[in-house]
């Protein structure tokens, strides 16, 4: 009978986060709300909220603000730009969790990032061209990468498309796949841009979802819950992955079956992962309800 670190360790790493929240670098005043707003991650971008002329402000803003006791991802401005060597450096700082690499082409780009950085700080490349599509394998096998992210606004516009939503998911499934052989964690999908329609946010999320994408991109709180609904495992997925576990450890090696289903590794590890998700879930509401 497998041990429950066994079975974990089956997984190998802890849940991911499903949902990440952009604020902008430039509002410092926005970071702590941000962190409080539910996101499992927070992105602080000095990308394309930032206008040329506050970027070197908001990069010091970030510096004075980050800390290992609330750390924050940085999205920092492409490589081909004259603020990227000052951004990627502030990936030294303990208080930077990672570092979203913006327009990413090449793995190349991803190991400037971290040597500009020195030190093994995790990177999310942003796959925002056809460049970048093209190269994903080899930008995902790059050294420590994450997981990758899909800007898909900018890679619709440089591919002349004019719709983000299934028209792109020949692109997500291309995602899902090379994050699959990479061996990294699935893939993030690209922010819906209208923060008031409920449905349409529920609707793209779900749509990654069906095509292996673990989150979401957000930009703005609203679009939290809906994420979450959407990733975070049902009442009775749960259900059935504690059921699953429970029968393992009561089998003494035998064979299992759930449901009339026999239990084989591949449902072992979905029903594991499952209950990972769930207990993360349940501690961070935990310590949001303690905060």
């Amino acid at each position: 009978m497998p041990s429950d670190a066994a079975m974990r360790a089956s997984v190998g790493r802890s849940a991911p986060a499903q949902s990440y929240l952009f604020v902008p670098g430039n509002k410092p005043e926005r970071f702590d709300k941000a962190l409080a707003s539910g996101a499992d991650a927070v992105i602080i971008d000095l990308e394309d909220a930032v206008e040329p002329d506050a970027k070197a402000a908001a990069r010091d803003a970030i510096a004075q603000w980050v800390s290992p006791e609330h750390p924050v991802l940085v999205r920092i401005n492409a490589r081909n730009t004259p603020w990227f060597e000052a951004d990627a450096a502030l990936g030294a700082l303990k208080g930077v969790a990672g570092i979203v690499l913006p327009k990413a082409a090449r793995a190349d780009d991803v190991c400037a990032a971290v040597a500009l950085a020195r030190r093994r700080v995790p990177i999310y490349p942003l796959i925002e061209s056809a460049h970048g599509m093209w190269n994903a394998l080899d930008v995902a096998k790059a050294p420590y990468v994450e997981r990758l992210m899909f800007g898909t606004l900018d890679f619709i516009a440089d591919m002349g498309m004019s719709d983000d939503g299934v028209s792109l998911n020949h692109f997500r499934s291309q995602l899902t796949l090379i994050s699959r052989v990479a061996g990294i964690e699935s893939p993030v999908d690209g922010v819906t841009p209208d923060i008031h329609d409920g449905e349409r946010i529920a609707r793209d999320a779900f749509n990654g979802k069906q095509l292996g994408f673990g989150a979401k991109l957000c930009i703005h709180p609203k679009q939290i819950a809906f994420v979450h609904k959407c990733f975070r495992p049902s009442e009775d997925e749960v259900r059935w992955a504690r059921q699953v576990l429970d029968a393992m450890r009561a089998s003494n090696g035998g064979v299992v079956t759930v449901d009339g289903k026999m239990v084989d590794r591949p449902v072992l590890l979905r029903a594991t992962r499952i209950d990972e998700l769930a207990s993360s879930t349940g501690a961070a509401a935990e310590r949001a309800a303690r905060a």
